[in-house]
């Protein structure tokens, strides 16, 4: 300020207090411009062939791998919580190149299917993960090419792939699954899925696109969970951490071909998050993965952090951030907190 500016009067200006809006719990709820819901959480589950009871993932306290009865029970706690859906994932016992077991009548993923949607009774949305690593001996999410990739590395091969997805997307539509999670990231999976469940007469199954779904470190859990076999990467197929722009133009891609709803995945990238939902015109899911949920039990464990508020904060910021869904692994305990505060008023 120079000697000849004119000082400004406090008396003219007004003090703008926004702490007023902050004064009390009632008042901060009154204001509130997130609030997380029980429908609009999804809990990932795993059930394993061969199983006689369920195993717990030391990487993911408070996550197993259940069997077919536990599985029955996770689903049936969930839908009497209010969560809006659970996404199945299948641990087979026996794996080969091509996943045959994925798209088997009688595999375990069908098996689950069948058993979760029964379990469910109508009363929440039943999710099927459609992607061959938990199927394969090498664990990559598709068939691999005879031709390696130019670095040397396999290479899966896009077209041979989407021939797989679509006989999957007709077994576990057939297995009661009301949404397919196509997480796979091969080009143009969205149009062939879809035009396999509409010529078999699977209008209604709806497709819910892990449309930018990045090559992340935080997924190591979640290979513990699968019993993955994957030696090396998935980064020739899944998107590059450094790229937005990247993860906008697969939205558009899969809202061209059709999805119901598009995903993120990790949810932590929350910049494209926001994007996405500002350029869907369809429900915005996010996943927040093994490693983001581990960190935070981690943390916890140690008592570096307070677990339900940073639990509870990481899922508003997703919120925030503009998913319409969250898929996340404390689905039912959130759930249950939330029951218990609303019967608490």
């Amino acid at each position: 300020m120079t000697s000849d500016t004119p000082a400004r009067s406090l008396a003219t200006v007004p003090l703008v207090r926004p702490r007023r809006l902050r004064t009390s719990p009632a008042m901060r709820r009154l204001v509130s411009e997130t609030r997380l819901h029980a429908a609009e959480l999804v809990l990932p589950l795993f059930v394993k062939e061969g199983l006689a009871e369920p195993s717990p993932l030391g990487s993911m306290p408070g996550v197993v791998q259940h069997t077919l009865d536990s599985l029955a029970g996770a689903v049936r706690e969930a839908a009497d919580l209010g969560v809006g859906g659970v996404m199945l994932f299948g641990v087979p016992a026996v794996r080969d190149a091509t996943g045959s077991q994925a798209d088997d009548p009688d595999g375990i993923l069908q098996r689950g299917l069948r058993v979760a949607a029964e379990a469910a009774g109508g009363r929440l949305v039943v999710m099927g993960d459609l992607c061959l690593d938990e199927f394969t001996d090498h664990g990559h999410c598709g068939v691999l090419s005879d031709i390696p990739a130019r670095d040397g590395s396999p290479r899966v091969d896009n077209d041979a792939t989407l021939v797989r997805y679509q006989a999957m997307a007709l077994a576990q539509a057939e297995a009661g699954a009301d949404v397919l999670g196509l997480s796979g990231m091969m080009d143009g999976q969205v149009a062939a899925v879809r035009d396999a469940l509409d010529e078999a007469g699977y209008e209604d199954t709806a497709i819910l696109a892990y449309t930018a779904k990045y090559a992340s470190a935080f997924y190591g859990p979640f290979r513990e969970a699968v019993d993955s076999a994957l030696e090396g990467d998935r980064r020739t197929y899944q998107l590059d951490p450094a790229n937005g722009r990247e993860g906008l133009r697969e939205t558009d891609v899969d809202l061209l071909e059709g999805a119901d709803v598009v995903m993120v995945k990790p949810a932590g990238n929350l910049d494209v998050l926001a994007a996405v939902a500002a350029r869907s015109d369809v429900p915005v899911a996010a996943y927040q993965v093994s490693g983001e949920y581990a960190m935070i039990e981690a943390a916890a464990a140690n008592g570096w952090i307070s677990r339900r508020p940073a639990i509870e904060e990481s899922l508003t910021m997703i919120k925030r951030a503009g998913a319409d869904i969250v898929l996340t692994y404390w689905a039912t305990e959130v759930a249950g907190w939330l029951r218990a505060s609303q019967e608490g008023r």
